[in-house]
């Protein structure tokens, strides 16, 4: 079990620049926050901004939404997806533009691109093995669940050097090679960044906790248990499509995965399969 308390926050605080939340967020939070929301004024806010809108019909048109249309304004994005999801969508979006590269001693394109296919499988996977399981929370988890890693790298010069210790030696997950190395570790700092986002508290919880294996004993929702396990499912297989073998925590999770799943092991072949052609083509 992780527990964050307050004198970690206020270390996360003065210790960690990391990006405010978009005015363009809040005006959509504030929005959905009202008693009657209108889907007009939603797609207003969005269209004020050239850049998220066309990062929107780019991302709803891509082939992990399966839209049986082309969606060409945004007023139809909020119709076909709804209010909560078109804002997880932008949220997506201002999560990748908010770091600087110059800032980072990683590369950005890369993390997100990888980001951005764990995202993408991550909905595949929840439309084939449950309908039920919210996509924006699977859009939004795939990419923010590992939002700490560029603010660590933004914050310590040396990160590079510990995410290659992490993949030559992938016995170990990232976070203990980063308690080797900092006082904090890229859960934390992630969960601290999503909450100042406002991000719906079972995603944060599920940032904080998407390494902690006991989270399937310790929660009792089940369609939690289910996003978490559609994460670490998504996560494993575009590190084993990538890398020929398994994720370094993937062990310590797979029975959990597969049961809140209901997943057989030919269940778990059928979804793999859909999931490379889906990568690879």
């Amino acid at each position: 079990m992780i527990e964050i308390d307050d004198k970690v926050l206020a270390d996360l605080r003065s210790g960690f620049s990391l990006p405010a939340k978009p005015e363009i967020l809040q005006s959509l939070q504030d929005e959905l926050n009202r008693d009657e929301p209108e889907l007009n004024r939603v797609a207003a806010i969005i269209t004020e901004d050239v850049a998220t809108s066309a990062a929107v019909l780019k991302v709803i048109n891509s082939p992990a939404y399966g839209m049986s249309r082309t969606v060409t304004d945004i007023k139809q994005a909020v119709m076909f997806l709804g209010m909560n999801c078109i804002t997880q969508v932008v949220t997506g979006h201002l999560l990748k533009s908010a770091f600087e590269q110059d800032d980072c001693c990683i590369s950005l394109q890369r993390f997100w691109d990888s980001a951005s296919d764990i995202s993408q499988v991550a909905m595949l996977i929840g439309k084939k093995v449950n309908s039920a399981i919210p996509v924006e929370d699977l859009q939004l988890l795939g990419l923010f669940h590992d939002a700490g890693v560029p603010a660590m790298a933004m914050r310590f010069k040396d990160y590079h050097d510990v995410l290659m210790r992490a993949a030559q030696r992938p016995e170990h997950p990232l976070i203990e090679y980063e308690a080797q190395q900092y006082p904090t570790n890229h859960t934390v700092v992630g969960y601290y960044l999503a909450s100042s986002w406002h991000l719906p508290k079972r995603v944060c919880q599920i940032i904080l906790r998407h390494h902690d294996p006991v989270f399937f004993q310790d929660n009792d929702s089940g369609v939690e248990k289910q996003i978490m396990a559609t994460l670490k499912l998504a996560e494993n297989f575009c590190f084993e499509i990538k890398h020929f073998r398994s994720c370094a925590d993937w062990h310590a999770f797979k029975d959990d995965v597969m049961l809140a799943l209901d997943l057989s092991d030919d269940d778990y072949n059928d979804v793999k399969e859909d999931v490379e052609e889906f990568l690879i083509g």
